[in-house]
């Protein structure tokens, strides 16, 4: 999902305008509008370009220029505060917040002047100090809008959404018309969980933007994540129709056809992703699960590894190519896989689990309950992770241990047949055949063959 960089949203001052210094204009600058009649200065004459100018892509060196003039002449936190804004459009963050340093120094209430100097700040990773900015433009004027979404998004950037969704609203509340504030607060609420609120958020940018690309994105992907398949795919295409080479657009329609069934036309949207963007590891991630899907497993692993080199840091793809290599008996390969995914992501039940599996299989039984006990340490509704455990305490001999955790299996997952069979079998080794048979039942109606099977040979 993309976010709006504060960034863009700060610079987006309109060139017409005469000075965006808020309400707080020096005295010098005042006067040109006060007293029309009077002889324009050379000063006023310079400024009145630079004004003109201001905000015009191309015209960053020019406006500098004019302002250095101005600058010879007389201290003017008109002329710091173009110049800032000139440098930061091209790539200057030091040399801007310096120029709005001294904007502020001879204008210490232009709030614009520590929004934008927020900005430069955030850019350059000063997240902290990019808040203090905003909150003192804030302070000098409650209704500018842009401080609050600038504010918003460093917030986003820190993790405190919450904190991000209250002044994205409160930006929405001075300006009703802010479009990127309502699709960030969109973000921030399905990135919290609230799907419904995110759509609504979306659909709010969309009907006042219906060439909104990314807001038709990442409706679908809330819309994916509520199990609406169908719909997600049908925002996915109005992105891309929109913008035929938004990567992520194809990536993430990959998925909702995936998981209705349509492995090829996921596999076609992941490589379309791809010949977009070489270097958008979630689309060879996400190939390699269709292709592992469809039984090509060395062709997925080939697909983790892609991911992997672009983001050695992909826990998912480390457990996803573990997955893989297990399916094709390399379990050292897979524990190593479940190693790093662990070591990235230390609350991946998942990667314990299967981890486990694979020690299992290696004969390594208590180092397999370990990894068990962590998976459902992590997630204690985790009946795979319970099955396992009992696998493995059966196969030491632990018939109690084994049938309390196929218990807990059964309690969190009522149609586990599995989990009934093999308790069935600890039933047997105990000697109570009432108990056996009566698993062996349950698991036989819930479809299980081997179930069946015995049944009929031992409980008839």
């Amino acid at each position: 999902m993309r976010r709006l960089p504060a960034l863009l949203a700060a610079l987006l001052l309109p060139a017409a305008q005469p000075v965006l210094l808020g309400t707080a204009l020096s005295t010098a600058s005042m006067l040109v509008s006060e007293a029309p009649a009077r002889a324009q200065s050379p000063v006023d004459a310079i400024l009145e370009k630079a004004r003109a100018l201001q905000g015009k892509k191309g015209s960053e060196q020019e406006v500098i220029k004019l302002a250095n003039q101005v600058l010879t002449i007389r201290q003017s936190e008109e002329a710091y505060f173009y110049r800032a804004y000139a440098k930061s459009a091209l790539g200057d963050k030091e040399g801007a917040i310096a120029d709005y340093n001294q904007a502020i120094t001879i204008n210490p209430k232009l709030d614009e002047a520590y929004n934008n100097r927020g900005v430069a700040k955030s850019y350059l990773g000063d997240k902290q100090g990019a808040i203090a900015d905003y909150n003192q433009a804030i302070a000098i004027n409650p209704q500018n809008a842009k401080a609050y979404f600038n504010r918003g998004g460093v917030k986003d950037d820190l993790g405190f959404r919450q904190g991000a969704i209250a002044d994205y609203s409160q930006a929405i509340a001075i300006n009703p018309q802010y479009v990127v504030a309502y699709y960030n607060r969109g973000n921030n609420k399905s990135a919290l969980g609230d799907k419904q609120g995110a759509i609504a958020d979306y659909n709010q940018a969309i009907a006042m933007n219906p060439q909104y690309a990314e807001a038709y994105n990442n409706r679908g992907f809330a819309k994916s994540d509520l199990g609406d398949k169908q719909g997600a795919i049908a925002d996915y295409n109005q992105a891309i129709t929109i913008n035929p080479k938004l990567d992520e657009a194809y990536n993430n329609r990959g998925v909702p056809k995936s998981d209705l069934g349509d492995k090829q036309g996921a596999i076609a949207d992941y490589n379309q992703a791809i010949t977009i963007n070489p270097k958008l590891d979630e689309a060879y991630n996400n190939r390699g699960v269709a292709k592992s899907d469809l039984g090509d497993k060395q062709g997925a692993i080939a697909d983790y590894t892609q991911a992997i080199a672009i983001n050695p840091k992909y826990a998912s793809a480390y457990y996803n190519r573990g997955n893989n290599k297990s399916a094709l008996g390399d379990k050292e390969g897979a524990i190593a896989d479940y190693n790093q995914a662990i070591t990235i992501n230390p609350k991946l039940a998942e990667a314990y689990n299967n981890r486990g599996v694979a020690k299992s299989y290696l004969g390594d039984k208590q180092g397999a309950i370990v990894d068990y006990n962590q998976a459902i340490a992590i997630n204690p509704q985790y009946a795979d992770a319970f099955y396992n455990r009992g696998n493995a305490k059966s196969a030491l001999g632990d018939k109690q241990g084994a049938i309390a955790d196929y218990n807990q299996a059964i309690a969190i997952n009522p149609r586990f047949s599995n989990a009934y069979l093999n308790r069935a079998v600890v039933w047997q080794r105990l000697a109570n055949t009432t108990q056996m048979c009566a698993d062996l039942d349950v698991a036989s109606r819930l479809g299980n063959s081997a179930a069946q099977k015995y049944s009929a040979q031992m409980c008839q």
